[in-house]
């Protein structure tokens, strides 16, 4: 213990400065320099550089780089072609000209409408009747409760029978023109 020089308030070992009128104890100097380790910084920096350094090392060798550069490449519109020969069976017109989808095939068409099922099966085959009307080809129905890509319960009008999604994907352009909503679909059997 040892009185304040300044109002002599007495100060508790360790102590740098005055609780009572804020001057600095003498003596306290020295207790500055021993929490002050100096250049410490210095050496936990350099080794954190150190470690760096050797973990970045480390990804580029488990990386296996080499002199051989990756080459990136984009892709820029446009779509895939799609093979000259489909292996869809050609569809058969039904009644009205409107046709089936091929039993047991999975592929990509072009769904105009869903017309819900209870509404019974002659308000399918009027929508399918317009979009022949308007030029589209080949116009169907069918009964999405039998395909497990669609959901249950609807009475789908169709264009087209397409191999791939890029296929239809380009011929949706016209079904739009008649149906606004009308969207590429996966039909699996």
């Amino acid at each position: 213990m040892t009185p304040c020089p300044r109002c002599g308030e007495i100060a508790a070992a360790g102590q740098e400065y005055c609780l009572e009128c804020g001057a600095r104890l003498p003596g306290a100097s020295h207790l500055r320099r021993a929490r002050d380790p100096g250049q410490g910084w210095v050496v936990r920096t350099a080794l954190a550089l150190v470690v760096a350094i050797a973990g970045a090392a480390a990804a580029v060798a488990a990386t296996g780089s080499n002199d051989e550069r990756a080459r990136v490449m984009t892709a820029t519109g446009g779509f895939a072609t799609v093979p000259t020969s489909s292996t869809l069976p050609a569809p058969e017109g039904g009644p009205g000209g409107i046709v089936d989808w091929p039993a047991g095939e999975d592929g990509w068409t072009i769904a105009l409408a869903s017309v819900p099922q209870t509404r019974g099966r002659p308000a399918a085959v009027a929508r399918a009747r317009e979009a022949r009307k308007s030029g589209l080809s080949p116009v169907g129905i069918l009964d999405s409760s039998r395909y497990a890509s669609l959901h249950p319960g609807y009475w789908v009008v169709f264009v087209g029978i397409y191999t791939s999604e890029a296929e239809a994907t380009s011929a949706l352009e016209p079904a739009r023109r008649f149906a606004r909503t009308a969207t590429v679909r996966r039909i699996v059997s």
